[in-house]
């Protein structure tokens, strides 16, 4: 149960970073990557992967992405 929580947030996230590649909206990665944290914490109290690794996935894209643009475009 704690997976499917994991991948509906993964999800989320996901859905949400893809607009947050345009140069404008790149300043919504400081709420996407906490919200992938949380979904990657609850997928690691599960028994299965797939949750915590899709959040992990979207943890590392906006990461790179913000560190790429310095932060704010």
């Amino acid at each position: 149960m704690l997976n499917v929580v994991s991948i509906i947030i993964g999800l989320v996230a996901l859905l949400f970073a893809i607009p947050a590649f345009l140069p404008v909206l790149a300043l919504a990665y400081y709420l996407i990557i906490p919200l992938a944290i949380i979904g990657a914490v609850i997928g690691a109290a599960s028994s299965s992967n797939a949750g915590r690794n899709l959040n992990l996935f979207v943890i590392v894209v906006g990461v790179l992405r913000l560190m790429l643009t310095g932060g704010f475009f």
